[in-house]
């Protein structure tokens, strides 16, 4: 984080200090977590929380060598003695506005482009690949994992330094107004939406709602900004008409490019990403020629991406058309995005066990879009190289009142998809078993567990070289460790005959 002064945040926040701090007090790092106190320069932020309150904290916090507490409430140490504090009703409200202020004194100080991206799925992946793209042209800062939220979003801008170039921005919600208020704090210059699907649909009451919320991101664009909207995604293209920033489209979609150039062409948008002659490889991971420009003839570059799955190639259109944005040349990008891999854990993570057993750890998070795309991938890779497929599937949470009836669709597309062996993992995900079951007639190819230990100890006593395994589930669920376990079993490779293989992800 930038220094500021303890008086310098306290007038940020609208707080008031406690005698027990010197208002010259310098602070360089702010974190919620007491164990990650970095020393002398911490503000430490007792944040009050589901299971544990901050505030109960603030003690290891100073002893770990934090210089100050941003509270709720005025706190003593045991002896009675009071903890040097910034104090402000609500400590989560004051972190996004010390957000702010960090991020409106980098943009006084330098040049900074702020690249916020939202969508139901593939915000992750989308953002480290554009971090890849951006820190080849300056100092970049992105989120750490999924930071994307209330708390999360400041994180990142706590990162930031005054020579920040591209400071990029993941946002959640599952509110009405969530973007919005994210967008109050980081001031986006381009703004990413990449679909609207279902997730959290319980929450925000309807998948209406879903989509109000994500073209927040483009509404809250100045008309010098871009917006960066998914063109074969109807519910985003809708969100044009919301903004006062020019558009760029991004699109795979071979039969609608004509139609995205005579956008560009009329003055409708400004500028289109497109993947021409998109294709997968024998590993199931995308190929395209990358076009950037007003119409159909602009130049093509070859891309090959890492990652696994057809749906990625929407995510490096979007990542491409933000570098672009901010000022990428389309040879440039095209050479960056060449053999880009996962980066951030549990997103298709593909490991090949010695004993010839394939683990794809997509367990980070899941809803009724990102599963089906990860099921399809699975099923293709198995007709490619004639390997045993299995779907190791958990619930997908916050779905509301469509919970049963969005996992019973997925049940039939296992079914559908000719997934070889369906392991369901808890009572959550049950209706998703019984569809399989209902759908197929199954005997032996669909199966249930209650949890997790269940799981690994049914799957270690059935998987055989040359089984290709997806873990896939809402990350509440935990299966992301069990997939973990499953990719670092200790196994016998003298046991395993010659199999297909699936080659390394490209680095």
């Amino acid at each position: 984080m930038i220094a500021l002064t303890a008086a310098q945040i306290a007038d940020a926040v609208s707080g008031a200090l406690t005698a027990a701090l010197d208002p010259e007090t310098v602070l360089v790092h702010a974190t919620p977590d007491s164990r990650q106190v970095e020393g002398a320069g911490t503000l430490y932020v007792a944040k009050p929380g589901g299971s544990a309150d901050g505030h109960d904290f603030i003690d290891a916090a100073l002893a770990a060598g934090a210089s100050a507490v941003l509270a709720e409430r005025v706190t003593h140490a045991p002896d009675g003695v009071e903890h040097p504090a910034i104090v402000v009703p609500d400590a989560v409200l004051a972190m996004g506005a010390l957000a702010r202020e960090v991020i409106r004194r980098i943009r006084a100080h330098s040049e900074t482009t702020v690249v916020g991206i939202t969508g139901s799925a593939g915000k992750t992946t989308t953002k480290d690949l554009l971090a890849a793209l951006l820190s080849t042209q300056g100092p970049t800062v992105a989120p750490v994992g999924s930071f994307n939220g209330e708390v999360g979003v400041p994180l990142t801008a706590f990162r930031a330094e005054l020579d920040t170039r591209f400071l990029i921005v993941e946002m959640g919600a599952d509110h009405v107004g969530n973007i919005a208020y994210l967008c109050d704090i980081v001031q986006p210059d381009v703004g990413v939406v990449l679909m609207v699907g279902t997730a959290h649909a319980g929450s925000f009451g309807g998948v209406e709602n879903i989509a109000t919320t994500k073209g927040e991101l483009v509404e809250a664009l100045a008309a010098d900004g871009v917006a960066i909207l998914n063109r074969d995604d109807p519910k985003v293209a809708a969100m044009a008409s919301r903004t006062q920033a020019p558009v760029t489209w991004f699109s795979a979609d071979e039969d609608a490019l004509a139609s995205v150039a005579e956008d560009v062409a009329a003055g409708r948008a400004a500028a289109l990403v497109a993947a021409r002659d998109l294709r997968m490889d024998a590993e199931e991971r995308p190929e395209f020629d990358l076009q950037v420009g007003a119409d159909l003839d602009a130049p093509r570059h070859p891309v090959r991406s890492g990652l696994t799955g057809a749906h990625h190639a929407s995510n490096a259109l979007a990542a491409a058309a933000a570098a672009h944005a901010a000022g990428m040349e389309p040879a440039e990008i095209a050479r960056v995005l060449d053999g880009l891999g996962p980066t951030s854990r549990f997103r298709m993570e593909r490991t090949d066990r010695a004993d010839g057993v394939t683990v794809i750890n997509d367990a980070y998070n899941a809803n009724p879009e990102s599963m089906r795309a990860a099921l399809r991938t699975l099923a293709t890779l198995g007709r490619s190289t004639g390997r045993r497929t299995w779907a190791v599937l958990g619930e997908m949470l916050e779905l509301g009142d469509a919970r049963v009836r969005e996992h019973t669709l997925v049940g039939e597309s296992v079914v559908r998809l000719n997934i070889a062996q369906l392991l369901v993992v808890g009572a959550g995900a049950r209706p998703l078993y019984l569809a399989a079951l209902n759908e197929g007639s199954w005997g032996e190819e669909a199966h249930f567990v209650d949890d997790a230990a269940q799981a690994e100890a049914f799957l270690a006593a059935r998987l055989e070289p040359g089984d290709i395994v997806l873990v896939k589930s809402s990350n509440g669920v935990g299966l992301a460790a069990l997939g973990e376990r499953l990719a670092t079993a200790d196994v016998d490779p003298s046991a395993s005959p010659s199999v297909p293989s699936l080659k390394e992800p490209r680095p």
